[in-house]
């Protein structure tokens, strides 16, 4: 699977645990850290768990391997690493206060829409 369709595939598992203001961040002419970036926001530490959860064991049962997962301590953010794909679930104000969009504000931002 390419990056982008694995970057899209994470957006439709958020969106399917009401994960919301999600962008995918491309990285390739910036940083070899990662391809892209999925940042999400969600209302409390539950739903961040839950987000990270249904990401890591969809992919988990098509044979995708999370490779480095932190941050579910608290579950205030998660960072999970797929190697090409790095995703980032946040509590809303730990967004807000992070601002990876304007960290990496030289990236190509795609947002991700609720098609309902």
């Amino acid at each position: 699977m390419e990056a982008i369709e694995l970057a899209e595939k994470i957006s439709q598992l958020i969106l399917s645990k009401k994960g919301y203001d999600i962008k995918i961040l491309g990285l390739r002419k910036l940083t070899t850290l990662a391809d892209y970036f999925v940042i999400c926001s969600a209302d409390s530490n539950t739903q961040v768990k839950a987000i990270s959860d249904e990401v890591d064991k969809k992919l988990r049962d098509e044979g995708i391997k999370c490779y480095h997962k932190e941050g579910t301590e608290t579950n205030n953010w998660v960072l999970m690493d797929y190697f090409d794909v790095v995703v980032h679930i946040f509590r809303n104000e730990s967004r807000m206060y992070y601002n990876l969009e304007k960290l990496w504000g030289d990236a190509t931002i795609t947002e991700v829409k609720d098609d309902e």
